[in-house]
């Protein structure tokens, strides 16, 4: 008996610049569908290289928690919009999850010292790059908005989206004071 044969990774379907969307419906790829998951798909990239670099373990374990919720985040919003959106929806539990990353915020906020003024990215490796995923959590954000005044998306996608950036932003201060490497307060002119 022979070898089941291996797919291929490459379909050659979206080489007209088409991709398909869960459930069946094809869009262009410049769609701000696309550019949403796609977004968070970056988003989900670019905590994956923090983590890498992170030595705390309870911090790279609740950022690969958050990885395997954008992944969901990222496959609802691949659905096809609609009726069947709601049966489709792959962000279950949204308040919890929510909560989850609010409680985060304030256990990791309470250990760095108050802000006074804005601070620059910078820092150790892993919290600069914590610091470059918030950036690129807010333009997530932004796509996810965008998509959402053109189609029905689930409104709890950008309130999640929007306390991952708080998150994000404190984690990223957190791990710098952990490294003791100081901020770089921004000055004026």
């Amino acid at each position: 008996m022979g070898r089941p044969a291996k797919s291929k990774l490459y379909t050659r379907t979206g080489d007209l610049g088409e991709t398909a969307l869960f459930g069946g419906g094809r869009v262009a790829k410049d769609h701000p569908r696309v550019e949403a998951y796609g977004s968070v798909d970056e988003l989900n990239s670019a905590l994956g290289v923090a983590v890498a670099f992170l030595r705390q373990r309870r911090v790279s374990a609740a950022l690969q928690s958050v990885q395997n919720e954008l992944f969901n985040i990222g496959a609802e919003l691949a659905s096809e919009s609609g009726p069947k959106a709601e049966r489709g929806r792959m962000f279950i539990d949204p308040e919890r999850k929510i909560a989850g990353l609010e409680r985060l915020i304030d256990e990791y906020d309470a250990k760095v010292p108050p802000l006074r003024t804005f601070i620059l990215p910078s820092g150790s490796r892993a919290g600069a790059l914590l610091h470059l995923a918030r950036g690129v959590c807010r333009r997530a954000e932004r796509a996810v908005v965008r998509l959402s005044r053109q189609e029905e998306v689930n409104p709890q996608l950008i309130v999640y989206l929007n306390r991952l950036s708080d998150l994000l932003f404190v984690l990223a201060r957190y791990v710098n004071k952990a490294a003791r490497k100081p901020e770089t307060r921004w000055r004026k002119g």
